[in-house]
């Protein structure tokens, strides 16, 4: 694509790129490809220069690329604005690389973290970025190494005004539904990072609904790994169809070479994280949105990996144990909706904390546009979204994704199952924590009084923090020391 600026001070004919990716790990690398697959000239540049020439002897021939060594050369062959999209590893590194390249750009360039950074460090290093003249866009990028090169769900927070430039190059990269980009302009600083953040939290939730799913396949069904992989891919041709569902069919199918046997049964159960459910877990906390799914599965993971406590606990006496469900087609029914159920509650919490954050940051992001792109490239893209959308088209204010008239039928038509599954589990001894959590989660949604009154009762005893009555407007207190007479705090 030719360039319609003319060259300034600090730049020369030469610069012609528009877009520059430094970091060129699988992520970088991919993404970079991406771009010149679609007609744009990209600069590379790498700490180590020995990358960027991998890159171009592998996959030089997908594009237009232009190979730098140092931050001068890399920024001098940037038209302006220059945009640079930063693919490092999230924390110092990235604020190292930032400050290099902010002393070496001018004032109306761009610069993009495509990591997994922290929504707050992104809302820090947009201000700095802000006060030189520079513009700072936090974007989450979803869908993995596949989704990088051949269309991610891009989240880009940040100046509007920079939008007007990196939009096009973004949303033409992006993965497209129906012709729609994934990809738009989330809203100011931090808002495009928190809600790649959430993304993830709610990533983790379906994850560990699927294998909880999966765990009550084996043990109260006695199903191998071949005979839930039939399960799941016929679930994909339903209202569960999405992108986990879709792998863990494809998981369950693969046989370890070695042994013979299927892959999942080698693969030690213990499962990693870099972070961002925390994140989502920690940020809820302090927003103070109960998102008791995503809470569970970021628990479990770390239950998992506590191999010597799990080793040591292994004779903990079960119990007498109820008797395995005998109509395993319909206890396979039971667990398919129970599944569609708690994965509505995750989904809901989700979009709550990300109503939240919104407030709490005067972001007014839009939860239908989130739906939109988050219906193709990224990790949770699934049918299911598409009716999210329409949900928040119906009512943009919608108080909780669980009212929406679609939702809310899901849920009461499969509330028996929903039961019938978490009330199983627990009579075998089968752990479904995030199962369990999102049926209570819902329960105490729908109740009309909670315990809380006594909460409040206690916390007004011992610290005299007051409550309020359902019959009067104020708050009061009760004099517990003293004669247990009520006033008016």
């Amino acid at each position: 694509m030719p360039s319609t600026t003319e060259p300034t001070s600090r730049e020369t004919s030469a610069a012609r790129a528009q877009i520059g990716v430094t970091g060129l790990a699988v992520m970088g690398s991919n993404i970079a490809r991406n771009f010149a697959r679609h007609g744009y000239t990209v600069a590379l540049h790498n700490r180590s220069v020995a990358k960027t020439d991998a890159l171009l002897a592998e996959h030089g021939g997908d594009g237009d690329f232009v190979r730098t060594e140092t931050i001068e050369e890399f920024v001098a062959a940037l038209e302006r604005p220059r945009r640079v999209l930063i693919m490092v590893k999230a924390g110092e590194a990235t604020d190292a690389v930032i400050e290099e390249l902010a002393a070496a750009m001018e004032p109306g360039d761009i610069i993009i973290d495509g990591g997994n950074a922290l929504y707050t460090d992104t809302i820090r290093r947009e201000a700095a970025m802000r006060e030189r003249g520079l513009n700072f866009v936090g974007a989450g990028i979803s869908g993995g190494e596949e989704g990088a090169l051949n269309g991610p769900a891009i989240m880009p927070g940040g100046p509007a005004e920079s939008y007007e430039s990196l939009g096009p190059l973004l949303e033409s990269v992006a993965a497209k539904v129906d012709g729609t980009p994934c990809c738009t302009h989330i809203g100011p600083d931090g808002s495009g990072h928190f809600v790649k953040m959430v993304h993830n939290g709610i990533e983790y939730a379906d994850m560990q609904l699927i294998g909880e799913a999966y765990h009550l396949f084996r043990e109260a069904l006695g199903f191998d790994a071949k005979q839930i992989a039939d399960v799941f891919t016929q679930w994909n041709s339903g209202d569960l169809e999405s992108y986990l569902v879709e792998i863990t069919a494809e998981v369950l199918n693969q046989v370890d070479a070695t042994t013979g046997r299927p892959l999942v049964d080698v693969i030690v159960d213990a499962a990693e994280q870099k972070g961002t459910g925390r994140w989502t877990v920690k940020s809820a906390l302090d927003l103070g949105v109960p998102v008791t799914g995503i809470a569970e599965a970021v628990f479990a993971r770390a239950l998992s990996g506590s191999r010597a406590q799990r080793k040591a606990a292994a004779g903990l006496a079960a119990g007498a144990l109820a008797d395995k469900p005998t109509d395993v087609e319909q206890f396979t029914e039971d667990i398919r909706r129970a599944l569609y159920a708690s994965k509505v509650v995750a989904y809901a919490q989700g979009f709550d904390q990300i109503a939240a954050g919104s407030a709490e940051y005067g972001w007014n992001l839009k939860p239908g546009d989130l739906a939109t792109i988050w219906r193709g490239g990224c990790i949770i893209r699934a049918r299911f979204l598409n009716r999210i959308k329409d949900a928040y088209d119906n009512d943009p204010a919608l108080p909780s994704l669980i009212l929406d008239p679609y939702f809310r039928e899901a849920i009461e038509t499969g509330i028996d199952s929903w039961r019938r599954v978490v009330a199983t589990a627990i009579l075998l001894g089968i752990p479904v924590p995030a199962f369990g959590s999102s049926l209570s989660y819902y329960d105490a949604l729908r109740s009309e009084r909670l315990p809380a009154a006594l909460t409040q009762a206690q916390r007004d005893f011992f610290g005299a923090h007051t409550y309020e009555r359902v019959d009067a407007e104020g708050k009061f207190h009760t004099l517990w020391s003293g004669d247990r007479s009520e006033i008016q705090a």
